[in-house]
């Protein structure tokens, strides 16, 4: 298990980080949540000025910014030029506008060159929308985890309502929906499932029971 790589893909709110966070403990191997990674690049475009449909300048702000994910007693943290932002990338604003950041050529290639630096020679799981297709091309096992809209919707609201932040849930389907469109048409890495993976249909089913689906097709592969 020490060079397991497992890749876990789907849309907006499938519920993949929550998920690969168990199934990385469950392993004893390192998570890295890919979509930090372009929260945290769009939340820097957002305080900088940015124009967020300007490739070039996006691409260019990127070679300044250090994005770097540690382990934290509550989780894995996000640390955007040394600070922390955890929170800060869940934000409404942040969420808006990460599908359009991450469309962009030059932002993607830049994010999936750190992914793959991080899993380098080591077992992990990472989960966004194009790992299995275009960063963990070879991993060992692959899943593409989908849910229905309105349970999407559902879930978020309920952590949204953890956080504190009171969006109507029929504004939040909207957004997934917007935000599936998007991710699913896009020029670049558009969302797509990888012909050698597992699909998982999450809607009827708890985070446990998905992660211990998963657990268990990575002691298969491994046998």
């Amino acid at each position: 298990m020490k060079t397991m790589q497992i890749a876990i893909d789907g849309p907006a709110a499938a519920g993949k980080s929550t998920v690969a966070k168990i199934v990385a403990e469950q392993l004893g191997i390192i998570y890295i949540d890919t979509g930090a990674m372009y929260r945290a690049a769009t939340l820097k475009a957002l305080e900088t000025g940015v124009d967020l449909s300007d490739s070039q300048a996006l691409s260019d702000l990127l070679t300044r910014t250090d994005i770097r994910l540690e382990p934290g007693d509550t989780g894995q943290r996000v640390f955007l030029d040394g600070t922390d932002v955890t929170e800060e990338i869940r934000s409404d604003k942040v969420t808006r506008a990460v599908s359009e950041v991450a469309a962009h050529r030059g932002v993607r290639s830049r994010m999936v060159k750190l992914q793959k630096e991080f899993a380098e020679g080591r077992g992990v799981v990472m989960d966004g929308r194009d790992i299995g297709i275009h960063v963990l091309k070879e991993a060992d096992l692959k899943v593409f985890m989908i849910a229905s809209a309105e349970e999407r919707a559902r879930r978020r609201y309920e952590e949204n309502q953890i956080r504190g932040i009171g969006t109507p849930i029929t504004d939040l389907q909207a957004e997934i929906e917007k935000r599936d469109k998007m991710d699913s048409e896009r020029k670049e890495s558009p969302l797509v499932q990888a012909a050698d993976a597992v699909l998982i249909d999450t809607t009827a089913l708890t985070v446990p029971e998905v992660a211990e689906r998963i657990v268990r097709l990575a002691k298969e592969r491994a046998d």
